[in-house]
């Protein structure tokens, strides 16, 4: 199991990822593959279920949830910063 640790080390491991959206949102599990944060569209959908996944700093564990522009996914210590297609 995973432990999300805000200390301020673990922060310094973490790495941001700027995705820019082509549609008007992207479900959760796509943007985890999308952004190369798991190598299948089933391996997402199970860190997801796992509870592995925050978006705006709560547990996210439903696989489809939709994500727009100016929300933040976290997993792995990779943040992902969702922007505009413009």
């Amino acid at each position: 199991m995973i432990t999300l640790n805000s200390s301020p080390l673990n922060l310094l491991k973490n790495t941001m990822i700027k995705f820019k959206l082509k549609t008007q949102s992207i479900e959760l599990c796509k943007l985890l593959k999308a952004a190369n944060l798991v190598g299948s569209g089933g391996e997402g959908k199970e860190v997801i279920s796992q509870g592995y996944v925050t978006v705006d700093g709560n547990i996210e564990t439903r696989k489809r949830c939709q994500i727009y522009a100016g929300q933040t996914v976290l997993f792995n210590e990779e943040t992902i910063c969702v922007i505009n297609k413009d």
